[in-house]
């Protein structure tokens, strides 16, 4: 292989000098040919360095024809995407023929996941008809997204590549955007003068009445400009709890609170509000108590090592800049997100997180039945992960590479609870159940019959894997990986609007 096709791979007896003379060009040449992606300046995804919006019709008849033979979606797409990546993997990682593995048992891996990511329904629906419908979820309506997740075959190769060596340089560059994230205090000062505003104004009402916040706002994990989230504590038999936000939100109107508004039908109904002073918006729910035990939980984990929040807003950071924040379109939650950062450092080796609820249990709640336990005296083990020295752009990259190679999406349910990796077949999560799909699975700590991935159907699998993907190679490769990392994704109607303009 030609020296300049060359990745910056840290391998045994690879002096650094000999790698830093690699281009810019180069790298991202290189990252290019390992996998398609959407090119930013040229507004189109690439494969190989082809534009696949000019052979986009001819890829649409193709996929036709394959169908009509009993080939599959699947294998419309990705059939050439394939064999192209393959051949590529084989030059770049240095697997050639003879260690390939046997066709049947490469392919079983592939049948398991597309027998869950594709077989959901009883029958199948196109991508176009599918856009029509369903929730109104516009990501459908890029036709250009999520068809470039590499097979299991290329998951296990990839399994295996070293991080490259000047990983731990980048680490300034991701810490500034990490600081640039951090709420200001006078915000933090805002949202405690709003709190006991706002207590005052309840509790003429209702005095044994609490206020908690909960959320991204009290757990630690917010970032600047977050709305906060409230709960109202209330022991009133006599009244609903439609009843309730009613009569809260008349209090909050005569208080001179703006826009507010009692969404008492919602999944989860609550009173929304905006406060003139502060200018910060609220939403309050009426005794939502597990989602304040689940606050105090993340809260805990976040003091014993300051590397869960570095990552978490970085990722948080990546998933928003990338689109792939948003439960209503099939995609994963911020909370979400967070565990599988919990997760993630629990799995570290040494590990730089414990697992709190399988220790003594010092903090102990029982909230609509149940049983909230675990160790809360964080202070004693602040040093925990101290014989772990990974830096946090090492550990980013280490993130990026699980989620996109590593994880056992057929079989696996990632466990906070028992800081592990667990069974889907345990759980019963292998098949979809109601509107619950089951393809990526994230247990909730404590209501664990909860699935935080349960909304993730199998089109938006498909472009959270590509996305993971896509970050996993921007970190491996890519000459400036803060920037190109948070590249905001421009959908491709978007883009044609903008064109047309």
């Amino acid at each position: 292989m030609h020296p300049e096709h060359r990745a910056p791979v840290q391998t045994s007896g690879t002096p650094p000098e000999r790698v830093s003379s690699f281009n810019a060009q180069s790298l991202k040449h290189n990252a290019d040919r390992i996998r398609g992606g959407y090119n930013q300046r040229e507004g189109n995804y690439t494969q190989g360095g082809t534009s696949l919006h000019l052979h986009h019709q001819q890829q649409q008849q193709r996929k036709h024809q394959l169908n009509k033979s009993g080939g599959g979606m699947r294998g419309a797409y990705y059939t050439s995407e394939e064999s192209v990546r393959e051949r590529n993997f084989q030059q770049q990682d240095g697997f050639g023929p003879s260690r390939r593995s046997s066709k049947g048992s490469d392919n079983l891996p592939d049948k398991l996941e597309e027998a869950l990511v594709l077989n959901d329904d009883s029958t199948e629906v196109s991508v176009e008809s599918h856009s029509k419908s369903s929730r109104g979820k516009d990501v459908r309506l890029d036709l250009f997204r999520g068809h470039y997740v590499s097979s299991q075959r290329v998951r296990i190769r990839r399994r295996e590549l070293e991080c490259r060596y000047d990983i731990d340089d980048m680490t300034p560059l991701f810490l500034a955007i990490y600081r640039s994230l951090i709420p200001a205090e006078e915000e933090k000062e805002k949202q405690k003068q709003l709190l006991v505003s706002l207590r005052k104004l309840v509790n003429k009402e209702w005095p044994d009445a609490e206020l908690h916040l909960y959320g991204s706002c009290a757990n630690s994990f917010d970032v600047s400009n977050s709305d906060i989230d409230i709960c109202l504590a209330i022991d009133d038999s006599k009244m609903s709890k439609s009843e309730i936000l009613l009569k809260l939100a008349d209090i909050l109107e005569s208080d001179n609170l703006q826009n507010v508004q009692a969404l008492t039908r919602a999944r989860v109904p609550i009173v929304k509000m905006m406060d003139p002073v502060t200018g910060i918006s609220c939403d309050i729910c009426i005794n939502n108590l597990l989602a304040v035990a689940n606050t105090k939980l993340l809260r805990d984990y976040a003091q014993i090592d300051e590397r869960l929040r570095q990552l978490a807003f970085i990722v948080k950071h990546w998933a928003k800049s990338r689109g792939v924040n948003e439960t209503y379109r099939g995609t994963l939650s911020s909370y979400a997100y967070v565990l599988m950062c919990i997760h993630f450092l629990q799995q570290r080796k040494p590990a730089i997180l414990p697992c709190l609820q399988e220790m003594e249990a010092t903090y102990l709640a029982n909230v609509d039945g149940v049983q909230c336990a675990y160790f809360d005296q964080v202070d004693r083990i602040r040093h925990f992960g101290a014989q772990n020295n990974e830096s946090i752009a090492r550990l980013l990259w280490g993130f990026f590479h699980y989620w996109a190679y590593c994880h056992d999406y057929a079989n696996d349910v990632i466990s906070v609870r028992a800081g592990r990796n667990i069974s889907k077949q345990l759980k019963d999560w292998t098949r979809r159940i109601g509107n619950d799909r089951h393809l990526i699975c994230i247990e909730d700590p404590f209501e664990t019959s909860h699935d935080l991935g349960r909304v993730v159907d199998k089109y938006s699998i498909k472009i959270l894997r590509e996305e993971f993907e896509r970050a996993a190679d921007v970190l491996q490769y890519d000459s400036n990986p803060s920037v190109t990392l948070f590249e905001p994704y421009v959908p491709r109607s978007l883009q044609n609007g903008l064109q047309s303009d």
